[in-house]
């Protein structure tokens, strides 16, 4: 069975409540113990009463006392309707003198300088409380003589009274606790009604709808909270905005290849030409490449989405060697295009923290770019430097068309194609572009060529940490 989930209310009342029960309880355990002390205080002066009265009536000379006392004057001082009481009297010399010979009779006599000792014991199995005392007595001779005298009594009158004394203490208490229970509940209450009220406006409101949840009269400690919240539902409106950004222009990019597709089929299913049949299967496969290309660069470009950080794989990598490798693997395609593709280096080692196969597929796509729109004839270069505070640039030059300053911006938007430009592209390869510099934090810039032909993007990369330091996240 699971656990109950734990609640604000019911803690709050357990962190405010039970320091009170516990205070109570503790304070019960003592004032018990100072009740019955006080209780054993005010009787056993009455006991000590109780023995100097019963000294009162032995009599004697020299070393004889007796004990002349009355059953009338007997019944006097030992009858009480709440307990009973019983006493010894014994000689100097340890002759019992008089009362119950059960109560154990006590040492030799001590000091006659020493004060009545009280203590508790059990007499005819019954907790009794008892004094012993040695007091003097008329011994007609004015003599120092002292008998022993003990008096017990049983309990119950000193119960009854600590008792008493605890209810008058522990109830108003009580009753206090009772009351500060039902006024902290009620302020409890109250003071989590605030955070009902943020429940509902947040249950309420439609899974569609992301707008900020209104902060006027949320409690400072849950502002922040309410605040981060909000915060997140900002980037899930971005993220969401993005997403149908991306499905609806990936949705109008992949209708016009597929109705080629379709058309071309459609064509070559008439046909009853061989030669014919063959000239539209070239243009299925073309076309079907085209698509192939487009679907490749959106699952790439959904690959590298912005959040895709936290899935990337950091470590350190030489990107004058990276982009050596990517830019052999174009050779063929620029010698079949007819350009001039070469690799400046400019130093021998360029080390950055990121993510390989990335970095791979924007090295990529800025060479297809500028092999695609340089003309024939024209020059591709590859060229990785470090500047002057440490980081590291990539940079690829090409002969293409001037794009004018007011459409450098644009051109790394999804979809965007310059006008006027006949080349097959699906307008996605820069967008990846930016989105792969984006999770390595660095910065992608376009200007133009330094022989004034064509154009030159720039992605410069934060500087690698020291040996041993570790990447950043």
């Amino acid at each position: 069975m699971a656990s109950p989930e734990p609640r604000l209310q019911r803690k709050l009342l357990a962190w405010l409540l039970g320091p009170l029960l516990a205070l109570l309880v503790v304070d019960t355990v003592v004032s018990y113990g100072l009740s019955v002390n006080f209780s054993h205080r005010a009787h056993d002066r009455s006991l000590l009463e109780i023995a100097r009265e019963v000294v009162l009536h032995v009599h004697g000379e020299g070393r004889s006392p007796r004990l002349d006392m009355s059953p009338a004057v007997e019944r006097m001082l030992l009858v009480n309707q709440d307990d009973q009481v019983f006493f010894r009297l014994d000689s100097a010399e340890g002759a019992l003198l008089g009362g119950d010979a059960a109560i154990p009779r006590s040492g030799p006599p001590p000091d006659p300088a020493a004060t009545p000792r009280f203590r508790d014991a059990v007499l005819h199995g019954q907790p009794v409380r008892m004094v012993e005392a040695w007091l003097p007595y008329d011994d007609r001779t004015g003599g120092s003589a002292r008998v022993l005298v003990q008096v017990a009594e049983t309990l119950n009158r000193r119960q009854q009274l600590a008792w008493e004394i605890l209810a008058s203490v522990v109830v108003p208490q009580l009753l206090l606790i009772v009351l500060a229970g039902v006024v902290v509940r009620l302020g409890v209450v109250r003071g989590l009604r605030p955070l009902r009220r943020l429940q509902t406006a947040v249950s309420d409101r439609s899974h569609r709808d992301l707008s900020p949840i209104d902060l006027q009269g949320v409690p400072a400690e849950v502002k922040p909270l309410v605040q981060e919240v909000n915060a997140l539902l900002a980037r899930l409106d971005t993220t969401l905005d993005v997403q149908n950004r991306f499905i609806a222009d990936a949705a109008h990019q992949l209708k016009t290849p597929v109705s080629g597709l379709k058309a071309q089929i459609e064509l070559a299913l008439r046909e009853t030409d061989p030669a014919r049949v063959q000239h539209s299967l070239a243009q299925l496969y073309v076309g079907a490449d085209r698509l192939s290309h487009l679907v490749r660069q959106l699952l790439s470009l959904a690959r590298n989405e912005p959040g895709a950080a936290d899935a990337m794989r950091r470590e350190p990598i030489d990107l004058h060697a990276l982009a050596v490798d990517v830019a052999m693997g174009w050779v063929p395609n620029a010698l079949q295009r007819d350009i001039d593709l070469g690799f400046e280096a400019q130093v021998e080692q360029a080390m950055i923290h990121g993510d390989a196969d990335r970095l791979r597929e924007l090295i990529n796509n800025l060479i297809d770019n500028a092999i695609r729109y340089s003309q024939s004839g024209g020059r591709v270069t590859v060229a990785v430097a470090r500047i002057a505070d440490g980081r590291i640039q990539l940079s690829v030059s090409d002969d293409g068309p001037h794009i004018p300053v007011a459409e450098r911006s644009r051109i790394f938007e999804r979809f965007h194609r310059l006008l006027g430009t006949h080349t097959d592209g699906s307008g996605l390869g820069l967008a990846i572009v930016r989105e792969i510099a984006a999770l390595h934090q660095a910065t992608i810039s376009l200007e133009e060529d330094r022989d004034g032909i064509g154009n030159t993007f720039h992605v410069l990369f934060p500087a690698s940490p020291p040996a041993g330091a570790p990447a950043a996240p």
